[in-house]
């Protein structure tokens, strides 16, 4: 479900950690902000990728801004609870959401009450990463392509299972809209995780996951798993040899998950402009932007109007998604 790097979460860390100290001088005041710790919440526990994303590009904001800058996970609800604090809390600059299209786009639609509403309550601040998901079969499967998994899929209609990370993750949703917008009848296996429906698949009891891309990176590239395609526009970075399901001649199959910050609404639009550009020098470091690349995604960083316009047609699409899922969560 989500767009991790492409490390373990104990390589991810010691990646952060390591990265060397930088010379340049931080950013000058505006009206006096930030003159005190800025905390970045991450509404998911400590060691996952929204975690991960929100310490790798926050290691480098204490230099830029002059000010600490520290992550508080507050994990729960499929990440509802971390995002309605920050909804709820001083609309001062100095409490940040870090926010991705699974709680953003999916959640205000999966969930009867999430707490929050995305566009009323929070305003976005730049979009820090693009990565689309990858379909993969084990390295010994027989299916060498997505055309003979097509092939398979025509041939038996509801016999071919696909994995995911769960129901209502991004990975079930694309799996939902290439059975009913492309006619391929697979069979969904849910699991709580991307870990457990890794192992079925290299045991064979599943035949296809879908998946995000730095969960699965290190077993394509040692062999235990193939690519057949992915989810973005474009082929991307380390996935470049891997066909998109749009090259494929699957049209409205163009799916890529995001990370992003996001300030309660209300915020003075000086210390969000400022918040942006601090951002935005980060995800230019070279080693910050050598580790989202590296792990299958692309540095964004755009303007908080762009990120505010991308936001919308997400949650467009993925209502549209989800009430085709069917899936429905309390």
């Amino acid at each position: 479900m989500f767009a991790k790097l492409k490390f373990t979460v104990a390589s991810f860390c010691w990646a952060v950690f390591a990265l060397p100290g930088a010379s340049a001088q931080p950013m000058p005041q505006v009206g006096g902000f930030p003159n005190q710790t800025i905390k970045f919440v991450s509404p998911f526990p400590a060691g996952g990728g929204n975690d991960g994303t929100t310490r790798l590009v926050t290691s480098r904001l204490s230099e830029i801004t002059g000010q600490s800058a520290v992550v508080d996970n507050r994990g729960g609800a499929g990440g509802n609870i971390g995002a309605k604090a920050v909804a709820d809390a001083k609309p001062d600059g100095y409490t940040v959401l870090t926010g991705q299209v699974s709680l953003m786009a999916v959640n205000p639609t999966l969930y009867a009450s999430p707490g929050f509403d995305p566009l009323r309550n929070f305003i976005p601040i730049t979009q820090i990463n693009a990565a689309p998901l990858v379909l993969v079969v084990a390295g010994n499967s027989a299916l060498k392509s997505f055309a003979d998994l097509a092939a398979s899929i025509k041939s038996q209609p509801g016999r071919v299972t696909y994995a995911t990370p769960g129901n209502g993750t991004l990975s079930h949703l694309v799996g939902v809209v290439l059975e009913k917008d492309s006619a391929l009848n697979m069979t969904h296996v849910p699991y709580k995780g991307a870990a457990p429906a890794i192992t079925d698949l290299l045991g064979g009891q599943v035949d296809l996951l879908i998946t995000s891309t730095s969960s699965v990176s290190s077993f394509i590239q040692n062999g235990k798993m193939r690519a057949l395609a992915v989810t973005s526009p474009r082929r991307i970075g380390v996935f470049a040899k891997v066909p998109t399901l749009e090259e494929l001649g699957y049209r409205n199959s163009t799916f890529e998950d995001w990370y992003g910050f996001f300030a309660p609404a209300g915020t003075p639009p000086e210390r969000v402009a400022y918040l942006h550009d601090s951002i935005v020098r980060s995800l230019k470091t070279p080693e910050v932007n050598k580790l989202i690349t590296d792990g299958g995604s692309e540095v964004v960083g755009n303007t908080s109007t762009a990120f505010a316009a991308q936001l919308k047609e997400d949650i467009a699409r993925w209502s549209r998604v989800v009430k085709l899922s069917g899936a429905k969560l309390d």
